[in-house]
């Protein structure tokens, strides 16, 4: 049982020190020493936001841990095959298909509604910086599906718990407009700065590109690669202009319902619900 309760510490919360830290370095870079023109900055609304979303974000993920543990364990038994974590290259397989998998479950928030409510959360603030790496759902749910299928691959379940805190840590340094591009090496194979403010940018030219997150490879072998032009414009093709805790996190859910109550036939409920973003039937205008 101690073994078991163990494998639910989650190494991200060792990392909120440092979190704190640089975005109290970002800070004093962007609004003390100056910075370049267009840079977004921080607002203090804003990034209190972001912060309270993560505060809350850490105790929703601890409980949703144990459930993905349990479940994992449980698909782990089924698993024809077994990883020993001893071995180096389990290690390497297993943050390969972790990789795979975030690409597939961070595509699929950009393009199934349902997904896209919680995913929402995490684009909503048009500032870009280490506070809005915090800005987090507080509906994780719907990964359980997707993380699944490792543990069905023969990933003992706290390898994949910790490759998906390894991905969140990385992800974090990403959010800042202070880095520039780096080495081109860098950026073909790895998720960059660069990469991500695309991925952030509600610009025609830069929606539903750069899913990755550690790596960038996926982007480049399945056609939603973007490379950063001019800078982005940040935050919802529609911004939902409040920093209210509760309609940051849940508004897209109550516009579905909405939706719902309207629709007049199961296969228009159907695309309310599983469409892309701002699906509408043939005879509304979008």
């Amino acid at each position: 049982m101690a073994e078991f309760l163990a494998h639910l510490r989650d190494p991200v919360l060792f990392a909120i020190p440092v979190f704190l830290l640089f975005v109290t370095i970002e800070i004093v870079a962007v609004h003390v020493l100056g910075h370049d023109d267009g840079i977004v900055g921080y607002s203090v609304a804003d990034t209190r936001t972001s912060m309270l979303m993560g505060t809350v974000a850490v105790g929703v993920n601890a409980l949703f841990r144990l459930v993905m543990l349990v479940v994992f364990a449980a698909l782990f038994e089924l698993a024809p095959v077994k990883l020993d974590p001893r071995d180096w290259w389990a290690w390497v397989l297993m943050l390969l298909g972790q990789e795979l998998v975030f690409y597939a479950y961070h595509r699929a928030s950009h393009r199934v509604r349902l997904l896209w409510a919680g995913h929402q959360v995490h684009h909503s603030s048009e500032h870009y910086n280490f506070s809005t790496a915090l800005r987090q759902k507080w509906t994780p749910y719907f990964q359980l599906p997707f993380w699944s299928v490792l543990a069905l691959c023969g990933i003992p379940p706290w390898m994949i718990l910790t490759g998906l805190s390894i991905d969140l840590v990385y992800q974090f340094f990403v959010h800042t407009e202070k880095v520039g591009k780096l080495p081109r090496w860098f950026e073909y194979v790895f998720n960059t700065p660069s990469h991500h403010r695309v991925h952030h940018g509600s610009d025609p030219e830069y929606l539903d590109a750069n899913y990755g997150g550690i790596l960038i490879v996926w982007d480049r072998l399945f056609g939603s690669f973007v490379p950063e032009g001019r800078r982005p414009t940040y935050g919802l093709t529609k911004n939902i202009e409040t920093y209210h805790l509760l309609k940051v996190g849940f508004h897209e859910y109550g516009s579905i319902l909405r939706d719902l109550r309207t629709a007049r036939t199961w296969r228009e409920r159907a695309g309310y619900v599983f469409g892309p973003p701002g699906w509408q039937p043939e005879h509304v205008p979008a």
